[in-house]
């Protein structure tokens, strides 16, 4: 496997920083020296933080979802089954090593003006995620599947802040629990 090139090596080593302590928290000598590259060669790479952020936040998404897709599509083959497979995945995430919440909700926390392009990049992932729901629900033949989307990822968003906030590593299980009543009405009526 080839090494990762220096760009991928800054975006990698800034996105396992800004995941663990902040955005505004972590600074750019910080990542600098984590990553064991020079000033020059960072910022020959982006010309701002800020630019190393949206790059660390697409980054972020591509893999999040690539991996939630690839898990609950491993775990379900139905459609149905997928939409209560996703708490399933929910659930592993909590229970990592490292957990510090989404990425995606603490960048919308620290950069809260709607207009901040890092916030818009969170807001872009968290459409993504309810597309991808979306997808599912219309599959499984969801009398409404935009409704039964919006449900399902607002259960998946409240455990994301229920397992980082209060530490609670079963709220993935207390979520899906709840979105088999949603999936029920939506499904059998």
């Amino acid at each position: 496997m080839p090494s990762p090139s220096k760009r991928e090596q800054i975006v990698d080593e800034a996105l396992r920083l800004f995941y663990r302590h902040g955005f505004n928290a972590t600074g750019v000598d910080k990542i600098i020296a984590s990553a064991g590259v020079s000033k020059k060669t960072l910022y020959s790479h982006f010309r701002s933080k800020d630019e190393l952020i949206l790059a660390t936040l697409r980054k972020r998404d591509e893999m999040f979802r690539n991996k939630m897709m690839r898990e609950t599509e491993r775990r379900a083959a139905a459609p149905r089954d997928r939409l209560l497979a996703l708490f399933d995945f929910l659930g592993d995430w909590f229970n990592e090593d490292g957990f510090s919440g989404c990425m995606f909700i603490n960048a919308a926390a620290e950069f809260s003006a709607q207009d901040n392009p890092s916030h818009m990049v969170a807001a872009e992932h968290k459409r993504l995620v309810v597309d991808y729901i979306r997808e599912q629900a219309q599959l499984a033949g969801a009398r409404d599947p935009a409704a039964l989307a919006h449900q399902i990822n607002l259960l998946m968003e409240g455990a994301i802040v229920y397992a980082h906030v209060i530490g609670d590593r079963q709220a993935a299980t207390r979520a899906r629990d709840m979105a088999e009543v949603f999936v029920r009405q939506q499904l059998d009526g």
